[in-house]
């Protein structure tokens, strides 16, 4: 969520259309941090699933269609934002959380209510989920 509120929703779209880069917040300790929650929430519901043996397969899936997708947008980024996001890159990194170097990296503009709005049909799949998980381990038992 931390994420969601400081991109916002307009950067969050599959356009060339970026108004700003987002350096602050949680971008300041990766790159891609959106990616990283979601391959920990649907790891967390395969793991929860009790289906372990898919575990390395929706790794692979998601290494080959991130890494994908983050080489489109840092070629993006790049063309638009040019020697501000090539500066960026240097000093986060793209997968693994680092602390930024300075405290003021860390402020910027989030806005939560937005983030939760944009996100209701994102809760509302993690319910089914959950619910269809309880349903299948009452059923089984």
């Amino acid at each position: 969520m931390a994420g969601v509120a400081a991109a916002g929703t307009v950067t969050r779209r599959r356009s060339r259309d970026v108004q700003r880069l987002v350096t602050y917040g949680i971008f300041s300790w990766m790159r891609n941090p959106l990616y990283v929650g979601n391959l920990l929430i649907w790891s967390g519901f395969v793991i929860g699933s009790g289906v372990l043996w898919f575990l390395p397969v929706a790794l692979v899936l998601f290494a080959v269609e991130y890494t994908l997708i983050v080489r489109y947008e840092e070629g993006v980024l790049e063309s638009i934002f040019g020697n501000e996001y090539v500066e960026y890159k240097q000093r986060t990194p793209r997968w693994i959380a680092r602390p930024p170097g300075s405290p003021a990296q860390m402020g910027g503009g989030h806005n939560w209510g937005e983030a939760l709005r944009s996100e209701i049909s994102t809760f509302v799949q993690y319910a089914a989920l959950a619910v269809a998980f309880w349903i299948k381990s009452h059923l089984t038992t």
